[in-house]
């Protein structure tokens, strides 16, 4: 016996019938799995499996070792009303601010509850939120404060800890710890969404963490907590705070993410890609889920969209049709050829379309970054590909933000933008589109549309947040049906996710990518 990646208790044997009848009785109840040949059950199961079969089964040392934390465990926490005391919610901060009242409410919230999910939009001031919060538990118990974010934003974390006068050990999503320490954590988890997939190594380790017997908290923080409209992207959060929808993955897949076997050429598959039941769902998940919005909490200047269908001129769209031609004739012969096989195939296909628009939309971009640079208004410009985003900031200059930077160099260049050294900044979606606040411009540029909503809201939400000065305008450039298929991806996916992180209550059905895609070549 031993602990898998993820935290959960491993059972590995030589197949026998009635040891297996055994297992299959144990409570908390355990799910046997047939490719790694062992059986999985919760950490709460871990005293009577070694209680009943310890004296058969070989136990691991790290399994030995939070079995012995288990028998000592952690002094209990004081009530929710002395947190509340002790949180000083209303003061003033080192650097002079009060927190909002929205912040103060967030900070109660939180106190109440051992695991949760934090999902305000962008620009709400989750950060100051949760250390509030996690002030007033320091101040009650011997308790240590991990905060787990990218490494971008870690300056920002530090920032906001030395304004609460509060200590915080942070560590990057790249290399999670493998332990936390004997004497209690609170762990604070940022950019949540980054564990969506439990098949990811740093989703495995951020579930072993939550799951560590000295855990004293987790609260997980973000914006964009079902990114891509599919509820099984949510479980991993659920499964990180202990949510009882995530104590049996199987019946929320069939419920939730309409999960059947599915039969290939190749092999028979479970599929858990869809979304059903999210009225349900939404209010299963309200006791530790807050969502709230800046339209309902904050009086921020409007944000108005407008969307610039290009015409090419006669040269320009021979040109592009050529080279479009080129993809969708190549892409049909492997279809008749029986060699597209996987959602891949549609991506990579869909992505060269979007690559060849970006380019033929570089003018017309360029015409309105110019306009607006002789105003004086300062403009974030977002795309998925860095050429077309450095094709700009040669010729017109100003800012450039992408990963092939280092941190610093990064860090420098947004520095730049917001004290007013340049008005243009030239950002990819992964990289300017997480944690940086740019509310100095009042112009966002999305050159394309990234393939999920939650990037794109997250792109527009840098600048659309607490700071902002007048009406921000977001502007989406659309060119060709790359462009209408990834706006008509992205408009059914936020209805499901408005579904069931809003208010609406009406179910939608999604259209595919690669059925989209066969719509428009055959």
């Amino acid at each position: 016996m031993g602990l898998t990646p993820s935290g959960l208790v491993s059972v590995t044997y030589p197949y026998d019938a009635v040891t297996h009848a055994q297992l299959r009785k144990i409570q908390p109840k355990g799910t046997w799995s047939g490719v790694k040949k062992h059986w999985e059950f919760p950490f709460a199961a871990a005293e009577i499996l070694t209680n009943t079969f310890g004296s058969r089964f070989q136990i691991q040392e790290e399994l030995a070792e939070w079995l012995r934390w288990l028998k000592h465990p952690l002094p209990p926490l004081p009530r929710h009303k002395e947190l509340i005391q002790k949180a000083d919610l209303s003061g003033v901060l080192v650097d002079g601010r009060v927190p909002f009242h929205h912040q103060r409410v967030g900070a109660r919230w939180l106190l109440a509850r051992r695991g949760a999910l934090l999902a305000d939009e962008m620009g709400l001031g989750k950060t100051l939120t949760v250390l509030l919060a996690a002030r007033a538990m320091a101040r009650c118990s011997d308790v240590r404060i991990l905060v787990v974010a990218p490494v971008s934003l870690h300056a920002h974390w530090r920032k906001e800890a030395d304004s609460l006068d509060l200590q915080i050990k942070l560590e990057s999503w790249a290399k999670l710890p493998h332990d936390l320490p004997p004497a209690g954590t609170l762990l604070i988890v940022d950019e949540a969404h980054f564990a969506q997939s439990l098949y990811a190594q740093r989703t495995q380790a951020l579930l072993r963490l939550a799951r560590h017997p000295r855990l004293r908290a987790i609260w997980m923080l973000s914006g964009t907590p079902i990114k891509n409209g599919r509820p099984a992207q949510l479980y991993p959060l659920l499964a990180a705070i202990d949510h009882p929808l995530a104590y049996n993955q199987r019946r929320y897949e069939e419920y939730f993410c309409q999960g059947h076997w599915q039969e290939t050429t190749a092999r028979r598959i479970w599929n858990c890609k869809g979304a059903s039941n999210l009225k349900e769902l939404r209010r299963l998940l309200k006791p530790m889920l807050l969502k709230r919005t800046k339209e309902k909490l904050l009086s921020l200047p409007p944000k108005i969209r407008i969307e610039h269908p290009i015409t090419l001129k006669d040269a320009q769209a021979r040109g592009f049709d050529h080279r479009i031609n080129l993809i969708v004739d190549n892409y049909r012969e492997r279809v008749r050829n029986g060699l597209v096989k996987s959602d891949a195939e549609s991506f990579a296909f869909l992505t060269a379309i979007r690559q060849i628009s970006s380019e033929f939309k570089l003018p017309f971009v360029s015409n309105l970054l110019k306009e607006l640079n002789n105003k004086g208004e300062a403009v974030v410009v977002f795309s998925a590909f860095i050429n077309p985003l450095k094709f700009l900031h040669n010729c017109l200059g100003g800012e450039l933000l992408t990963g092939q930077q280092p941190l610093k160099a990064r860090e420098i260049a947004v520095n730049r933008f917001q004290e007013g050294n340049s008005l243009l900044l030239f950002a990819t979606y992964g990289t300017g589109g997480l944690g940086f606040t740019l509310h100095r411009a009042r112009h966002v540029v999305l050159l394309e549309r990234p393939w999920t909503p939650g990037d794109a809201e997250q792109a527009e939400d840098r600048c659309h947040r607490i700071g902002m000065r007048g009406v921000l305008t977001t502007h989406w450039y659309q060119l060709g049906f790359g462009d209408q298929l990834v706006d008509q991806l992205i408009s059914n996916k936020s209805e499901k996710i408005k579904i069931l992180m809003g208010h609406k209550n009406m179910y939608l059905k999604r259209d595919y990518l690669p059925i989209l895609i066969r719509g428009c070549v055959s």
